[in-house]
């Protein structure tokens, strides 16, 4: 009867707690946000843009990573099961998508934009420095095409609409002001280098080619389409010969690249040396200071206009 006495208080303190611990739990609310996945910073920007917290929007590549070498985590796999529906770049920049099965809807929104076939003396340079992705004869920067960047808002709207209807009214609303955002970039890109002294910009690798050719300037690269190439010494003296000749002032390389050879380059030429930021990805501490699209293409805009002493 003593530990009968003893026992029961001690069960009922039990049940009590579990009682309240099952209740606490009911009153947490679950997360029942959408879960979009994404791959290159850009399309994470659009989509952050438009859905705002209405989303939970996961990152496939994490910042700081390199996307042209970057292959999924079982960890991050997972996270792409649980996603409602995924945004990928396509146009060959994620290799590991060939033969992935994913288990919702997945969409490349390279189909949807318009994309930069390389010139013959592109390809031939990227044949020779990216043997992985020879056969490769398109350029998967598109995102740096303002107009491109406007086709893929649109494609991503419809498909955040399907998702989540109740907010139409809004995301419609958030993509129109994108895309006006995007049409000030354009304008205030063709008003900048409308008018400059030199015509060329050296990089690390290939990334600039759209806004080379949408603005009316030159692009010599060390390698081709992949940051992690390296440049040869035929490619080093041809970018000696360039540096020369058109009067380059400053050379660019890339957050995920080897700057070894840029610095080296930039010290026997006498030349300034500064970051070039594609937006494949951004680094960690870019993401920490919440820079967006808009804020880093500001910035490649003023070290483009300066490199090429636009007035």
């Amino acid at each position: 009867m003593k530990n009968l006495k003893i026992i029961l208080p001690i069960l009922w303190a039990l049940l009590v707690v579990l009682y309240l611990l099952i209740s606490n739990e009911k009153s947490v609310p679950h997360n029942n946000k959408p879960i979009i996945g994404v791959t290159t910073f850009a399309l994470y920007d659009i989509v952050k843009h438009i859905a705002n917290n209405s989303v939970e929007v996961v990152n496939i590549i994490p910042f700081g990573v390199d996307p042209h070498s970057f292959e999924p985590t079982p960890k991050i796999m997972a996270k792409i099961e649980k996603s409602n529906v995924v945004f990928y770049s396509g146009a060959g920049l994620e290799p590991w998508v060939n033969g992935f099965n994913f288990k919702n809807k997945a969409i490349d929104i390279s189909k949807y934009v318009v994309l930069r076939k390389l010139d013959a003396d592109e390809f031939e340079h990227h044949q020779h420095h990216d043997a992985q992705c020879a056969h490769n004869t398109i350029d998967p920067h598109y995102w740096l095409d303002f107009a491109n960047m406007q086709r893929a808002a649109n494609v991503i709207t419809k498909e955040l609409i399907k998702i989540n209807p109740k907010y139409s009214k809004e995301y419609t609303a958030a993509k129109e002001n994108y895309i006006v955002m995007l049409k000030k970039l354009d304008a205030l890109y063709r008003r900048k280098l409308s008018s400059c002294k030199t015509n060329t910009i050296v990089v690390s690798h290939n990334a600039a080619g759209y806004l080379a050719h949408k603005y009316n300037f030159k692009v010599e690269s060390l390698t081709g389409l992949s940051p992690e190439a390296e440049p040869s010494a035929k490619n080093i003296e041809r970018i000696f010969r360039e540096i020369k000749k058109d009067g380059v002032t400053t050379i660019f390389f890339e957050n995920f690249s080897n700057e070894k050879v840029i610095q080296s380059i930039a010290k026997d030429a006498a030349i300034e040396l500064d970051v070039f930021q594609p937006l494949g990805n951004i680094t960690k501490d870019e993401a920490i200071a919440g820079l967006t699209y808009e804020d880093i293409m500001l910035r490649n805009l003023e070290k483009i206009s300066k490199a090429l002493m636009c007035n």
